[in-house]
């Protein structure tokens, strides 16, 4: 009988390891062609990026390629991650970028040579959320961004008819409810936390697959939309928050079917308006400058990021203060949005 020590001495790097399951998606402005030994995988992908309109930012997308690979079950590098298995750790070298779980969970970009390598050990498979959202979304979106020079924004963004505003804030100031009252109102999302931009143009994209609300949002909301949303998955984040998991794509709400042009630029803050006074208040160059840089560290170090975020100024900002229900922040956003 061949013993998995002598494959490893026969092919070290697994390089002729058969990878015969095989998906192609168009997502975030490009075409990925995907590969990978487990079906489990795959069907990882298909939660993640199934079924979301293909966002077409250049006249020739580019094509991608991703390999999935499980490693084998006696696999040494298998670990025991407890509760949760650890944060990743990025590196980089010459040429590649880098997300490091552990020895046995980790991925490789190469965006030069437009491919990536996303390894995964079979006790990972027990943490569905984090491998989806952590190791197989890093892949996507790190490919994509760095293969078209998108800027990468912590933010979320919405619109209709093209045109969009970009939501900036800190986590916990009220991004995912917004978002949430937005689609109720018959906005379209671009997704709610993490946004990829051209650096000319301002046409922003990104994955709207899923919404996450705190149970204390519910409130906000009628029963029957409430009790809707309590059938979703909850999901518990590394900060020990819980949140329902809503995937956008089997509801009544829109996800935007095309890029959004950023028409204007919405800083959140947790200030209450006075009761009548205009929940928006205009930035100047400055202000939204500030704003920008303090909360988008790591957009600020990417080489688009002066041309874009001038393009931002010109665009202009405001300032959302909070009125008495967030319906009236969503009313204030479609003020933007009017041409």
């Amino acid at each position: 009988m061949k013993r998995l020590s002598d494959d490893l001495v026969a092919d070290p790097f697994l390089e002729r390891s058969p990878c015969p399951h095989r998906m192609r998606i168009e997502v975030l402005g490009s075409r990925f062609d995907v590969e990978s030994n487990s079906p489990a995988l795959l069907q990882l992908v298909d939660t993640a990026f199934g079924k979301l309109p293909a966002h077409v930012l250049d006249e020739e997308p580019p094509e991608l390629s991703v390999r999935l690979f499980l490693s084998p079950p006696s696999s040494k590098a298998e670990a025991d991650c407890g509760e949760e298995p650890p944060p990743m750790q990025l590196h980089s070298g010459p040429g590649t970028l880098c997300g490091t779980v552990d020895a046995g969970n980790f991925a490789v970009v190469c965006p030069a040579q437009r491919t990536a390598l996303l390894v995964v050990s079979r006790g990972m498979l027990r943490f569905r959320y984090h491998l989806r959202y952590e190791l197989i979304e890093f892949v996507f979106y790190t490919l994509a961004a760095r293969v078209q020079q998108l800027i990468s924004l912590h933010a979320a963004c919405m619109g209709r008819n093209g045109r969009g505003v970009l939501l900036i804030g800190a986590s916990g100031g009220g991004k995912s409810t917004l978002s949430f009252h937005s689609l109720l109102h018959g906005l379209e999302l671009i997704a709610e936390d993490g946004v990829l931009a051209t650096s000319g143009g301002l046409l922003a994209t990104g994955i709207g697959s899923f919404l996450h609300l705190r149970e204390d949002s519910l409130g906000l909301v009628n029963g029957r939309t409430a009790a809707h949303i309590r059938k979703s998955p909850v999901i518990r984040r590394r900060s020990g928050v819980e949140k329902f998991e809503i995937d956008l794509r089997r509801t009544r709400y829109w996800l935007a079917p095309q890029p959004l042009q950023i028409a204007s630029v919405v800083v959140l803050t947790k200030k209450r308006a006075a009761l009548g006074e205009n929940l928006l208040r205009r930035l100047t160059e400055d202000e939204l400058q500030r704003q920008l840089d303090a909360s988008q560290p790591y957009a600020l170090g990417q080489p688009g990021w002066p041309q874009f975020s001038q393009q931002l100024l010109r665009a202009g900002g405001f300032e959302l203060r909070r009125g008495q229900h967030p319906d009236e922040g969503v009313a204030a956003l479609e003020t933007l949005l009017l041409d």
